[in-house]
């Protein structure tokens, strides 16, 4: 039987920059530079006073779930995985982002939980994942 692989992301134009990140352990989204309000997911202008005016910054990868479902039945790729987790994170910076939280069991996962951003390795790719943040 021949092994399936995990999609990977297609970076475009609005996201190569956001990718290109991620394979340097980077989480960036974007700061409208007039209104000052951070965005994501990647635009070429910003969604809250439509400027084009737009910067690329680095989050601190810091945030909190904020919404969470159990994936227990998934696509052949990611058979092997289940069950896991996909949440809605919401960065300190304000933004919502949707990931997979790793590195914790899944009945330990509510919301509100404090996260950080970790960086998965595939093909010619690295993903922004996100564990419980410890107190270190």
């Amino acid at each position: 039987m021949e092994e399936i692989k995990k999609p990977v992301p297609i970076a475009d134009g609005d996201s190569l920059t956001f990718w290109e990140g991620c394979k340097e352990d980077k989480l960036l989204i974007q700061r409208c530079e007039d209104c000052d309000k951070f965005i994501f997911y990647p635009r070429i202008v910003c969604p809250n006073c439509m400027s084009e005016n737009i910067e690329w910054v680095e989050s601190a990868g810091k945030g909190k779930v904020y919404s969470f479902t159990v994936v227990r039945h998934s696509p052949p790729s990611f058979s092997d995985d289940v069950p896991y987790v996909v949440a809605m994170i919401e960065l300190d910076e304000g933004v919502r982002m949707i990931s997979n939280i790793v590195e914790c069991e899944i009945g330990d996962v509510y919301c509100d939980m404090s996260v950080e951003v970790v960086f998965e390795e595939r093909e010619d790719a690295k993903l922004p994942m996100f564990r419980p943040l410890t107190d270190t």
